[in-house]
């Protein structure tokens, strides 16, 4: 990456922990200072907040899987993924990517391919694969288990897809047909892998304790907890973080175990879950979230922060949930807030219109338009 530029941003609202102020922030050599240097770009009548901290979000699939042979290249797809993004305010990104029996682009093959791309992709933004382990797939835990340390896989959220309750009664699962086709598997085989993945579930479950208690660096969640006890058995194997918990007992029990909650920011916006699971805005006011992810839709995260102040937060409470907050869960230091020395991840908003005109990233623009790009442009 060529050498990062120095300049400062003046006259707009930057957003500190305790709230908007007039100032300047200055961005030299991919961190924040506040001494001046470099050109000065004009800034009034512009928000200046942290960079967006995503640590779940699904819609990079679209781009790196649409209609069959329309993509060549995983880099293809991550060059779209990386302007969406920015276009978001988003400049930490984790893309949730399973290693799963369903196969196809859930299938190890594809999650190999995608750390080796990750890895290879020159851009400012930092975006990181979050693995997504099934957890029928015990066979595969050494390799499981290297990939993490290969590519320094920082996240792990465990799942479990398997449709157990109608396995167990010996019926056909629904929609297996199609299941088994994107797997390339035949439906007689597909069935023949999920009922021998069935009835090992308890070798699983203990092969997966001790890959866990050998993995190190690595933050561990679940998905989907939808009881108090789902939580408490995903807890004991290790998994302290609980993505969007589909019900306030169990973000209750969550947060009284001290386990970090993260909730969706489409359920914010739509008001509630599209699935009849737990309302977001429901235990954001109970106190039972420290962190806003993008589930499947990008631009929901800066969306609801900006409900979130229309139902009362203040900015800086509102812009903690997707900004400050997911960094303290992750344990970054080095992000989430506007000071000295920190990563120069910034998002600059219209403030008439709360539109985004421009993101920085590592002190570069990522993403960059009107009528912000006119005063780059002359400065």
């Amino acid at each position: 990456m060529a050498e990062t530029p120095s300049f400062t941003l003046t006259g707009g609202q930057i957003l500190y922990p305790d709230g908007l102020s007039h100032g300047s922030v200055t961005v030299d050599r991919g961190r924040m200072d506040f001494d001046s240097s470099g050109c000065s770009i004009d800034c009034a009548g512009f928000l200046i907040l942290p960079g967006i901290i995503d640590l779940h979000g699904d819609a990079f699939e679209r781009h790196l899987a649409p209609r069959r042979g329309a993509l060549r290249s995983l880099d293809d797809g991550l060059r779209a993924l990386e302007g969406e993004l920015a276009a978001n305010g988003i400049t930490t990104a984790y893309l949730p990517q399973f290693w799963s029996w369903e196969g196809g682009m859930r299938g190890p093959d594809f999650a190999r391919d995608l750390c080796a791309a990750l890895a290879d992709f020159d851009t400012p933004l930092d975006m990181r694969l979050q693995l997504r382990l099934e957890i029928a797939c015990h066979d595969d835990f050494a390799q499981v288990a290297t990939l993490i340390a290969d590519y320094g896989i920082d996240y792990l959220v465990l799942n479990d897809h398997l449709p157990h309750d109608v396995l167990a009664a010996g019926k056909r699962p629904p929609r297996l047909d199609g299941q088994a086709i994107r797997a390339g598997r035949s439906p007689v085989a597909h069935l023949a892998l999920m009922r021998q993945l069935h009835d090992g579930m308890p070798l699983a479950r203990e092969k997966l304790a001790k890959m866990l208690g050998a993995l190190d660096g690595v933050r561990v969640g679940s998905h989907d907890d939808s009881t108090p006890e789902q939580r408490a058995r995903s807890r004991a194997l290790g998994a302290r973080i609980a993505e969007f918990p589909t019900s306030h007992d169990t973000a209750e029990a969550a947060r009284r175990a001290g386990d970090v909650v993260i909730l969706g920011a489409p359920n914010v916006v739509r008001g509630g879950s599209h699935d009849k699971g737990a309302s977001a805005r429901a235990l954001i006011g109970a106190g039972l979230c420290d962190g806003l992810a993008s589930d499947y839709h990008y631009p929901s995260l800066h969306r609801a922060a900006f409900m979130l102040v229309e139902q009362g937060q203040t900015l800086a409470e509102a812009w903690a949930q997707v900004s400050t907050r997911p960094a303290v869960a992750m344990g970054m230091t080095n992000r989430g807030t506007i000071a000295p020395g920190q990563r120069a991840d910034l998002v600059i908003l219209e403030e008439r219109s709360r539109r985004i005109v421009g993101t920085i990233a590592q002190g570069r623009f990522a993403y960059l338009c009107e009528p912000l790009a006119s005063r780059v442009l002359q400065a």
